[in-house]
């Protein structure tokens, strides 16, 4: 069909992949997404990627090879401004792209609150890149444990310090302990005897904040059980020289910070101030398109709706929101195609879920109607996960590698790749 309107996705996460899975097959529109990376990755399992539980290609899959065969172009690029008169991007390759529509789904970064020393000195977990430099310098540093012969210095070595109490906190602190619980002193026999703790900061009175009374304590015994120190009412406010420092003025001596304690939507140039709201999410109507503008949407993390009764703060920066997110708009666009009135965006709350450690997990389902913990928790967070991973092939791979690691309480990908040692060539 000839005249078909450009749609342009800036962003192949889950709600900018969603989306395209919905409207490829329109007639009206063809489409073309943008992304900094080559491939789409499942960001809710980052972790076990940082931690050697999973290898990257478990929860990543190229963008080129889910499009063979459909109508779907791709663009390797960061957008680097938006000229919404010329309707008009910039981007990154030092190429410029044309768009009818435009759809942000950009999603988010790590929020470190302004405090640039805990920026450059702590891990943080958005992305693939994140998950492998994490994983490289976790086993740096328990080779140096291993060879350290002062006691305090090996300590500091060992101790970690996660903030925030969210699922990916919880859920970093149990993979860890359970590391250090049956696997640190088979690789590492210099460290039998060695101490090291693992805490976890949060500044609320509870861990895993938006989920239930119920989980938050299952989530606490838990951990407890794994020996993780827990800091409740409490804030990381600085780290420096293997010193963290929290917000009542005491000291835990550290070598590793993982700041897990909030987000804040990624900003592009040419977006009127306007548009943007709390947490630099672009402001949408129930139909997502961005305040200010009649054709230019933003989807996910990036989005925050204030015209859902049930969400009058705007709905979670959570992987569900941002899929329903991408199948709602993609109807309503095909709908406007055929004359139709777009539908408000209403979303539907399927629950929140956390693994603690190999075999525990918590799960609150239907706005908290229905809890799950112990193994029907595991078995839900197993389910879930695995169909929501993008290809069969990262299925069959992730479920074989838990399979692994459930029957051996270990795996075999703790081995350090430094991409940056290249060999000298003349």
């Amino acid at each position: 069909m000839e005249n078909r309107q450009h749609v342009v996705v800036i962003g192949g996460g889950f709600a900018g992949l969603n989306f395209v899975k919905h409207l490829y097959r329109d007639k009206h529109y063809s489409i073309t997404l943008v992304d900094k990376n080559n491939y789409n990755y499942f960001t809710p399992l980052l972790y076990q990627v940082a931690t050697s539980f999973l290898e990257p290609s478990s929860i990543s899959y190229p963008f080129r090879k889910l499009f063979r065969k459909k109508d779907i172009a791709f663009r390797m690029a960061e957008l680097l401004k938006v000229d919404t008169t010329a309707r008009q991007l910039y981007l990154s390759d030092g190429g410029t792209l044309d768009y009818d529509i435009l759809v942000f789904a950009a999603g988010s970064h790590t929020n470190f609150f302004g405090n640039e020393k805990i920026r450059q000195t702590s891990f943080s977990l958005k992305g693939i890149d994140d998950a492998l430099y994490m994983r490289n310098e976790l086993i740096k540093t328990m080779e140096k444990a291993a060879r350290a012969t002062d006691p305090e210095e090996r300590k500091r070595l060992l101790t970690i310090v996660i903030a925030g109490g969210g699922p990916t906190g919880v859920e970093v602190a149990g993979m860890l302990a359970e590391m250090r619980k049956y696997i640190l002193v088979h690789d590492y026999p210099e460290l039998r005897n060695a101490t090291g703790d693992i805490y976890v900061v949060d500044g609320a009175p509870y861990l895993l904040a938006p989920m239930s009374n119920k989980t938050h304590e299952a989530a606490y015994k838990e951990l407890h059980k794994l020996r993780v120190k827990i800091i409740l009412n409490m804030h990381v406010n600085g780290f420096e020289n293997d010193q963290v420092l929290l917000s009542d003025g005491s000291v835990i001596a550290a070598k590793t910070l993982i700041w897990a304690a909030g987000v804040t939507a990624n900003t592009f140039e040419g977006i009127a101030a306007e548009s943007i709201g709390k947490g630099n999410r672009m402001i949408t109507d129930a139909f997502n398109r961005v305040q200010g503008y009649d054709n230019i949407y933003a989807i996910g993390d990036i989005s925050i709706q204030f015209t859902d009764k049930v969400y009058p703060k705007g709905h979670p920066q959570l992987a569900q929101p941002a899929l329903q997110h991408g199948k709602s708009l993609a109807k309503n666009l095909r709908r406007i195609a055929k004359g139709q009135a777009p539908k408000p965006f209403k979303y539907f709350d399927r629950g929140d879920m956390a693994i603690i450690g190999r075999q525990y997990a918590v799960a609150d389902l239907f706005k908290h109607k229905v809890h799950l913990g112990g193994l029907l928790g595991l078995l839900g967070w197993l389910f879930i996960h695995v169909v929501s991973l993008v290809n069969y092939n990262n299925k069959i791979k992730t479920l074989y590698n838990w399979a692994i690691a459930y029957a051996t309480r270990d795996q075999a990908l703790r081995m350090i790749f430094r991409s940056e040692n290249q060999e000298n060539r003349p």
